[in-house]
């Protein structure tokens, strides 16, 4: 039951998305109010599955990562479609002008494809056989956030609040590693 109901909690911000863009009608560049809303949307879940972990001696939500992790890539998958969809109207041309233009949009790829790689992945079955590979996820976040930068062209207060929750977790795992290999 707790699952739907977080199942449920992560929808909300898309059916939001989608009301505001449709009925409420006042966004002035809806595209651009797409990206910010799907890429902040895809951080917050994507560092929430990574907070999970660390923080788990505290308050236990293992069993909701991969949802959290999954509904990241959600909003990663919507802010890619945005891309290819909405902005570049299916247009190859567009999408090659575009990313040499703006070099950013390669990390922001990068960053997809790593999450893509990680939500096939993440079957019991497949997640056993490669689950090492999933501390990429930390690499897509930095790749993220430079795209992130990149595009904005400066760090506004979130990105810095971000980057502050990603160097204290990047501290966090490597004492717990550093522990892993004193221990041994």
């Amino acid at each position: 039951m707790k699952k739907i109901l977080l199942i449920i909690a992560l929808t909300i911000p898309a059916l939001y998305l989608t009301y505001e863009i449709v009925f409420i009608q006042n966004v002035n560049d809806p595209i651009k109010h797409i990206y910010t809303f799907t890429g902040v949307s895809t951080i917050v879940l994507i560092l929430s599955s990574i907070l999970i972990s660390p923080l788990k001696k505290f308050i236990n939500f293992m069993k909701y990562r991969k949802i959290i992790g999954l509904f990241g890539f959600f909003y990663a998958f919507l802010h890619f479609l945005n891309f290819i969809v909405l902005d570049a109207e299916l247009s190859l041309a567009f999408i090659i002008s575009e990313t040499i233009k703006k070099p950013f949009i390669y990390l922001g790829f990068f960053s997809f494809l790593i999450l893509l790689y990680m939500a096939v992945t993440s079957t019991k079955k497949l997640y056993k056989e490669y689950m090492k590979f999933h501390k990429l996820v930390y690499v897509s976040v930095i790749a993220f956030f430079i795209h992130t930068i990149m595009a904005q062209k400066s760090i506004v207060l979130i990105d810095a609040i971000f980057i502050i929750i990603i160097v204290i977790v990047g501290i966090i795992k490597l004492f717990q590693y550093k522990n892993i290999f004193i221990k041994n």
